[in-house]
Formats: structure tokens, C-alpha cells, sequence
């Protein structure tokens, strides 16, 4: 699967490195609490270890190297990529107003009481939300997964989330502008539709659907062949199937790969989470990440491009403890800054956890993972299928034991 170097010459412990599917066989797999788990670390670029365990699904066919995932809201780091693309053709500024691309939203609201049973009330109108505003999750949409309120209540009445059933690009942007904001842009902190908006707009300047989009421009260049939203041809056989969290009991089996709908073209590419892919995509998209923007001589963004992503952009240094009311599990909050399509570590001692300053990365709600360490030249995929991603502290064992392995330290 992998061409594995020796870990030694990158300044691991092998044998520190093999506690780790010994530890997931036995704390997930082996009771059943996980189907399925693929992992991957490397360093400077070069894969130093790799783990394959459980099954495929119901059907008891052993894990395979190649299997697709759901990997859900780890396709926003893409859209994210994808649309300062076009920020770096001057095709779009993040200062632009979100207007611009996107009439529908000029005259926006703040939620000002109402939804259920009775209308939304009218509410103050809202500060004019930028792209910026999106690619941090400050625009003041929401998510209908956050179930707190009356607006995330409207959101799952439309089926935001399984968009590419029934909606068109268009469709959903109509449907969204008809709700109110959470809050004013740029004034707070939410887990959100917002990089799906991010995908729509790279459709609207680009003219093209965002799959063509993400083929053309960052799937194709970096050689990630298994990647796009929905299984490939041959999806049936090597789409995993997909699991449910039951307390007390083993995860409910909630979408088979043999006969899942992802195995048929949707009406809609999710920027915020329709991607389906293998680890080893993944792991070519997690290098380019680490090499500044550039994989076998691919160039897909600029460093300079890419050090403004991985910056904190949360008011005043912030982390999300101090700028967040979302319920969400793809990041910790404390010692945690946001930045545009990723989390980073803006504090380690806060994270309470082993890691490094600038350390970027995201997760997705069936509980895939993967980070970035640009100071340890270190990066990580982690791949299974259970929902949500909240349920376990699997990525924080992960880290603890990768990095409770290294032995040379570049800090």
C-alpha cells in the first residue's frame, strides 16, 4: 500500500510506532465499537507507518487497502484550497462581499425571534458577510446537526446536510436566503454551512461544477484518482459501509456500500462535506499541505497563499473557547485558533495534548482525521466510518501515541 521508510532515519521509535494498532485493535476494533480503522503517518513526505484493521462492512469482508470513506467534512480543506485559487488569479478578494457572487444574500437578517410553529420575525439587518466571513465559519449560518435552536430547527426542515438528493447549487443558496442569521457576520463563532456556500461561489466564478473544478484543479494534478463526490465506478466493492453510534451497544450499520447513493451522481457537490476518497488521497493532499502547496513538482497553491490559511484568524488571537457556542468535534476548543478551512494549535499547553505551534488540521463526522505538523514535518490521515465524531477521544490517542514515538524533535 505503502512504500514504508525506515522510521528510525525519520526519528521514530518502530517499536513506540506498533503500539498503535495494537492499541485500536484492542480499545475499538476487537469490541466492536469501530468497523474499521486505516491510518497513516508520515515524515518529511515519507510514510513511516501504516495500519489496516477490521472489516469492509456487514458482510465481513476484510478492510482493503483501497477502500473508500465518507470523509465528510475533511472536504472542506479542499474547497477551502480551491477557492483561494482563485483568489490568487484576482478572480476574487476575501474583502469581496459575499454579495458580489451571490445577490440572493444582499439584504440578509439577524434572527430576531420566531420559526416553528409561527414565521421567523424580522430581524436587524445584517453587516455585509465577505468570503472571508465563510472560509472562518463567521457568517452567522449554522449547521441543522447543532439542534439548539429554532434556526438549526429550519435548517434540517430543508435537508441541508443530504443536499445532493434533491437540491440544485442554486436551489440551495434560494432556500438558504430565506432564513435569518445566527448573528452578524464577523461577530462570533459557528460550525456551519458556510463552506458549502464557499463551494457554490467557486461554481459561480469558475462556471464549472465543483467536482469538474476540484479534477481539473487539485484531484488530477496531485494523482488523487479515488477522490470525488460519490464512489467511482467501481464504488460497490471498495465503498465501506457506514456506521451509526449506539450506547451500549455495537454502531448501527446506516448505509451500505453495495447499495449506497453515493454509488449513483448527486444534483449537488457538498464543499462542506460530500467527498468520498481513500487514505492514499488523502495523504498525497496532506503532504502538498506540508511542502507549502506542492507535490511532485504539482504546484497547487502558493506558500504564502497557504501561511495566511493556517493563520489564526479569530478577532484579537483568540481561540474557540473564547469565540464559539457551536456544538461540534472536529476540533478541541481550548488552545485552538481558526484560520481559512482549517483549525490550528495557537497554544499547546492549553490543548493540554502533545502538539506544536501552527499544527493545522480537521476531522469528519463519521470520525476521520487528519493534521499537518509543519514544525515536526510530520502529517497523519486516519480513516473509519462511524457517526458522529464526537463519540470517542480516538484522535487524541492517536496523537498522543504518535507522537509519544518520536524520538527526534525538530522544535
Amino acid at each position: 500500500m505503502f512504500d514504508l521508510a525506515k522510521a528510525q532515519d525519520q526519528g521514530f521509535d518502530a517499536e513506540r510506532l506498533d503500539r498503535i494498532p495494537r492499541f485500536l485493535a484492542k480499545t475499538y476494533i476487537d469490541n466492536g465499537r469501530l468497523p474499521n480503522a486505516q491510518l497513516v503517518v508520515a515524515r518529511n513526505g515519507e510514510p513511516v507507518h501504516y495500519t489496516r484493521l477490521g472489516k469492509m462492512g456487514d458482510d465481513g469482508r476484510d478492510l482493503k487497502d483501497d477502500a473508500l470513506f465518507r470523509i465528510a467534512s475533511m472536504t472542506k480543506p479542499v474547497t477551502s484550497i480551491a477557492f483561494m485559487q482563485l483568489v490568487e488569479h484576482c478572480k476574487i478578494a476575501l474583502e469581496d462581499p459575499v454579495s458580489r457572487v451571490f445577490p440572493e444574500f444582499a439584504d440578509l437578517a439577524v434572527y430576531g425571534g420566531g420559526g416553528g410553529a409561527v414565521p421567523f420575525a424580522p430581524g436587524k439587518p445584517a453587516a455585509q458577510m465577505r468570503f472571508v466571513d465563510l472560509m472562518t465559519h463567521m457568517s452567522g449560518f449554522t449547521y441543522g446537526l447543532q439542534n439548539r435552536n429554532n434556526i438549526d430547527a429550519a435548517y434540517r426542515e430543508h435537508d441541508f446536510d443530504f443536499a445532493r438528493h434533491h437540491l440544485s447549487s442554486d436551489e440551495y443558496v434560494s432556500k438558504l436566503s430565506q432564513l435569518p442569521l445566527e448573528f452578524s457576520p464577523g461577530e462570533g463563532w459557528n460550525y456551519s454551512v458556510s463552506t458549502d456556500v464557499l463551494g457554490i461561489a467557486v461554481e459561480r466564478i469558475s462556471g464549472m461544477r465543483l467536482g469538474e473544478y476540484f479534477e481539473k484543479h487539485i484531484f488530477g494534478p496531485l494523482g488523487m484518482k479515488d477522490t470525488a463526490f460519490g464512489a467511482r465506478n467501481d464504488g460497490k466493492e471498495r465503498l465501506v459501509d457506514a456506521y451509526a453510534y449506539r450506547p451500549g451497544a455495537e454502531p448501527r450499520m446506516i448505509d451500505t456500500g453495495a447499495s449506497s447513493k453515493l454509488n449513483h451522481e448527486g444534483s449537488f457537490d457538498s464543499g462542506g462535506g460530500g467527498l468520498v476518497g481513500s487514505i492514499a488521497d488523502y495523504h498525497r493532499f496532506a503532504t502538498m499541505l506540508l511542502n507549502g502547496g506542492e507535490l511532485d513538482g504539482a504546484r497547487i497553491i502558493s506558500p504564502k497563499t497557504l501561511r495566511l490559511m493556517r493563520t489564526n484568524h479569530l478577532p484579537g488571537n483568540a481561540d474557540l473557547t473564547q469565540m464559539s457556542s457551536s456544538l461540534f468535534s472536529e476540533a478541541n476548543n481550548a488552545g485552538t485558533g481558526f484560520g481559512l478551512g482549517f483549525a490550528m494549535v495557537i497554544d499547546p499547553a492549553k490543548a493540554l495534548m502533545p502538539s506544536s505551534m501552527g499544527e493545522f488540521y480537521w476531522g469528519g463526522a463519521y470520525s476521520t482525521a487528519f493534521f499537518v505538523d509543519p514544525v515536526e514535518q510530520i502529517t497523519m490521515v486516519f480513516m473509519t466510518q462511524v457517526y458522529p465524531s464526537s463519540i470517542y477521544p480516538i484522535r487524541r490517542q492517536i496523537k498522543t501515541l504518535i507522537y509519544s514515538a518520536l524520538t527526534e524533535t525538530y522544535a
